[in-house]
């Protein structure tokens, strides 16, 4: 049951992290770009279900490497293929706002971070 609520509060967590920073916080950055590549940023709800599983696939992972690492290392190998190999991709479609990573970088760690403590705390 602990394990259950762990990963469902830090889910939770991550997808409004998610929701903040892209939607509410850098949503006009994301329209800037795709428009000067010729693209435009939609929000569908399929983009939301997405990004719902992925923040919950994450959560899954926090708590797997929390199992058998130590908080430091569970907070970096959890951020490295989450988020650093995500920029990777989408930098190379072209797709990645490279002014972001300034906010992204350390709101992306807090991100972890808290996860991973609400997952250590649970359980």
């Amino acid at each position: 049951m602990k394990k259950i609520l762990a990963i469902t509060l830090s889910g939770f967590w991550v997808t409004f992290s998610e929701f903040l920073r892209n939607e509410l916080l850098f949503k006009r950055y994301w329209i800037y770009h795709y428009n000067s590549i010729g693209l435009k940023f939609e929000t569908l709800p399929i983009n939301g279900i997405l990004w719902v599983v992925w923040s919950f696939g994450l959560s899954y992972l926090i708590f797997r490497l929390n199992q058998k690492f130590s908080f430091r290392d569970t907070i970096i190998l959890s951020w490295l293929p989450a988020f650093l190999f995500m920029w990777i991709i989408i930098y190379n479609l072209q797709v990645l706002p490279l002014m972001l990573l300034v906010f992204a970088v350390p709101l992306s760690l807090i991100e972890v971070f808290v996860a991973s403590v609400i997952i250590k705390k649970i359980t």
